[in-house]
C-alpha cells in the first residue's frame, strides 16, 4: 500500500524540521564575519582554515580518534562472541546475558558517568587512557552485541553443519565459515562503535582532565568562551564524517537492519 499525499506532506515536513539545524550550521559555518550571526555578513573559508591550525581542536581531534578506534577494536573484541552465543547457542539464561549486556543503554549517561568517576577515582583511573577507555566501551559494547547478533543470525546454520560433517570443530568451523560470512556486520558494528565513542559527552566530561580530554568535550568548552563561527565549521565537519561513515554501515548490511529493527 502506497502512502497517501497527507503521509508525504508530513514525512517531508518532518524532514523539514530534523535538517533545519543542519542548514542554519552549514551556512554559519561560511561566514566571514567574527561572530556566530545568521545571516551572515558574508562568505568565506577562513573559519575552516582557522579550523585546522587550532591547536588545541586538533589535539582533542587526535585524542577522540585514537580512543575511538580503541574503544571500537574492544567492543568487537567482547561483543563479537557473546553475540554468537546468543544469535547461534542454546544455553541457560541466555535471554539474561542478552539483557545484561544491553543494561547500559537503558541508564541515562549522566548515571553512568558519575558512578564510573566514583569507581575509578579511587583507582587513579581518571583522566587516563584506561580509564576513558572503559567508560567509553560501556556504552559501546550494548551496540557490537545487538549489531553482531543481528549477523550472526542471519548466516544459515546449515553452513556450520556441513563443516563439522567435513571434520571441523565448532570453534574452526566459527571462525572459518561463520565469521566470514558476518563480515560486513563486523565491520557496520566497528563504525558505529567507534561513532559512540567518538560523539560521547556526558560520560567523558566526568573522565577527562586537563591534559586529556576529547573533541566534544573540548568543543563544549570552546563554545561557552567563544562565540565565533569556528565551533560551526568543526560541527559540519563532524556531521559530513558521520553521515560517510552512517552511509557505510548502509551500504554494508543496511541501518535498519544493523540495529535489529528489520
Amino acid at each position: 500500500m502506497r502512502p497517501s499525499w497527507m503521509l508525504r506532506l508530513f514525512a517531508a515536513f518532518g524532514l523539514l524540521v530534523l535538517l533545519a539545524p543542519g542548514a542554519l550550521v552549514l551556512v554559519v559555518s561560511f561566514s566571514a564575519g567574527d561572530f556566530l550571526t545568521f545571516p551572515p555578513p558574508g562568505f568565506s573559508l577562513r573559519w575552516y582554515e582557522a579550523l585546522f591550525t587550532h591547536a588545541g581542536l586538533m589535539s582533542a581531534l587526535a585524542t577522540s580518534a585514537l580512543l575511538a578506534a580503541a574503544v571500537s577494536a574492544l567492543a568487537l573484541l567482547v561483543g563479537a562472541p557473546a553475540a554468537y552465543a546468543i544469535a547461534r547457542l542454546d544455553f541457560p539464561g541466555r535471554g539474561v546475558l542478552a539483557t545484561l549486556l544491553m543494561a547500559p543503554l537503558l541508564l541515562p549517561t549522566l548515571v553512568l558517568g558519575l558512578g564510573l568517576l566514583l569507581v575509578l577515582q579511587p583507582l587513579g583511573l581518571v583522566a587516563t587512557w584506561p580509564g576513558l577507555m572503559l567508560g567509553h566501551s560501556l556504552v559501546a559494547i550494548p551496540f557490537a552485541v545487538r549489531i553482531m547478533t543481528t549477523a550472526f543470525a542471519a548466516v544459515p546454520k546449515e553452513l556450520e553443519a556441513a563443516a563439522w560433517t567435513l571434520g571441523a570443530t565448532p570453534l574452526r568451523a566459527a571462525l572459518r565459515v561463520t565469521l566470514p560470512n558476518a563480515a560486513p556486520g563486523a565491520i557496520a558494528a566497528g563504525v558505529l562503535t567507534f561513532l559512540v565513542s567518538f560523539d560521547e559527552t556526558v560520560i567523558s566530561l566526568f573522565l577527562v582532565g586537563p591534559r586529556l580530554t576529547t573533541l566534544p568535550v573540548e568543543m563544549f568548552r570552546y563554545a561557552e568562551r567563544t562565540t565565533d563561527p569556528l565551533i560551526a565549521a568543526l560541527a559540519m565537519s563532524l556531521i559530513v564524517f558521520a553521515l560517510l561513515m552512517v552511509a557505510v554501515v548502509e551500504r554494508l548490511m543496511g541501518f535498519t537492519r544493523a540495529m535489529g529493527r528489520d
